[in-house]
């Protein structure tokens, strides 16, 4: 017995000697590059905020295989779609997030690679009415629709989502591809030329549309939501490190809806945080991300924005710019549903709704309830914050209270009548009827100038409208 123990105790310390001297299995580093565009205001909860509250690290795999790994990120930021494509298939990008034309370029591009595909795994933000691309003319211009451009020289960023649009708008007209001369500009060389008048009109995407009327030398002629097609952006991976970790797939994809819940708790602060991070006004963060916001912040792979796509497809093919693309075979659904799964949330549920979140809650000028978000309107107090108002008319009268009492407004937002989306008030015409009881806000003045003759009222510009809306009519 004596012996047994002997030798036991002569074992025991030999192993513990040995484990002593094996070396603790060494630490891999691997390094993740994510192509953002920063200033694209509706990637902003797949790429800057992400990035800005580490939400990426929070939810990573830390045990099991991943017990020794360390991931490094290389974030990557950038104004357009198409290097974020080139950076994926060099292989320095294994996540890149971009709008809906150079998505379907990225996955076919993709098609032709021996290493790897490229999956679409989720979605940044949408619009099912097809607002967020726009152009827009100097505000001193004479052109008020497209057609007012025929022969003029219109720049746009060549392979975005707003190049797409232009480019269904002219298909939907039956115009030649030399209607107008049509040249590549990046939105910053764009909006500079614009400015300055070298330019006719200048079409973009998220957020310039609205961010250079804002800034006080451009108006909008034309928006999104008349190409009558959904408009978005989403996320897109490598599969060959998907493959390989896919852990850290749906660790991507849990930060994205973390960052969602973030942005919709405090839609004021994050315009805020969002205007730090990426120098873009708030205030116009706010119109596409606030509540009835012109983009809807959503995940999920729906299957109207799969086939959208596929007309986007068949806008490039018309243009010999692509060949055979199924956008449904390249969406890959399996890491969001687990992510959802694992956070306890209905997937199925959310695909099926289309729903925003909107204004709500009480009119303290008018004093009446918010019952019809989407003809009601608020007024942004610097200082103060965000007071909502139960319609247009309510929202002028209280902005002009607002300024008889010498304070400062950000803005004012109401909502276009004939399109339903989010309108800078003071960059909308409106309408009121013979009898002065309603003011109705439009976008285009086509749109305001229609529905007057149909009511036998008249067009008003911002100050005009106050004046009624003070007046009572």
């Amino acid at each position: 017995m004596v012996r047994t123990s002997g030798h036991r105790l002569i074992f025991a310390a030999f192993t513990a000697a040995m484990m002593a001297s094996t070396p603790v299995a060494a630490q891999t580093t691997v390094t993740v590059g994510i192509g953002t565009q920063d200033t694209t205001t509706n990637t902003a909860t797949t790429g800057v905020v992400i990035r800005q509250l580490k939400l990426l690290e929070k939810y990573l795999p830390k045990d099991g295989k991943y017990a020794n790994v360390k991931f490094e990120f290389d974030w990557q930021n950038f104004t357009s779609g198409p290097p974020v494509t080139n950076g994926m298939m060099a292989n320095k990008l294994q996540f890149g997030g971009m709008g809906d034309y150079p998505l379907v370029v990225n996955g076919f591009t993709f098609q032709s690679n021996p290493e790897s595909k490229s999956r679409l795994i989720a979605v940044a933000a949408y619009s099912l009415d097809g607002s967020g691309n726009g152009l827009v003319v100097h505000k001193d211009s004479p052109y008020y629709q497209l057609s007012d451009l025929k022969g003029k020289l219109v720049s746009v960023p060549f392979g975005s989502a707003a190049h797409g649009m232009i480019l269904k708008a002219m298909q939907d007209r039956g115009w030649p591809a030399d209607y107008w001369q049509l040249v590549s500009q990046s939105p910053e060389v764009g909006s500079t030329n614009l400015q300055e008048k070298k330019i006719d009109a200048h079409a973009d995407f998220v957020p310039f549309a609205e961010l250079l009327p804002f800034r006080g030398f451009a108006r909008k002629i034309f928006d999104g939501v008349e190409t009558n097609l959904p408009t978005w952006h989403g996320v897109v991976v490598r599969t060959d490190f998907a493959e390989k970790y896919p852990e850290v797939v749906v660790a991507y994809v849990k930060a994205i809806i973390a960052a969602n819940a973030w942005l919709r708790a405090d839609p004021k602060l994050a315009a805020e945080k969002i205007q730090e991070w990426t120098g873009i006004n708030k205030e116009v963060v706010y119109i596409f991300l606030g509540p009835g916001g012109n983009m809807t912040t959503d995940p999920t792979i729906k299957p109207q924005l799969i086939e959208a796509a596929a007309v986007d497809v068949k806008v490039l093919q018309n243009l010999g710019r692509m060949k055979e693309f199924d956008p449904k075979s390249w969406v890959d659904d399996s890491y969001i549903r687990k992510a959802y799964a694992e956070l306890k949330l209905d997937y199925d549920a959310e695909l099926k709704s289309t729903k925003n979140y909107e204004i709500s809650g009480e009119d303290k000028f008018c004093k009446k309830p918010i019952t019809e978000p989407r003809k009601a309107g608020e007024v942004w107090v610097d200082g103060d914050g965000i007071e909502p108002f139960s319609s247009a008319a309510c929202t002028l009268a209280a902005y002009a209270d607002i300024k008889a009492k010498g304070k400062k407004i950000n803005m004012a937002y109401v909502f276009d009548s004939a399109r339903g989306i989010k309108l800078f008030a003071d960059q909308a015409y409106y309408t009121v009827g013979a009898d002065k009881a309603q003011l109705s806000p439009f976008l285009l003045k086509k749109d305001a100038e229609a529905h007057a003759a149909k009511i036998n009222g008249k067009v008003l510009n911002f100050d005009e409208a106050l004046k009624s809306a003070v007046s009572g009519g």
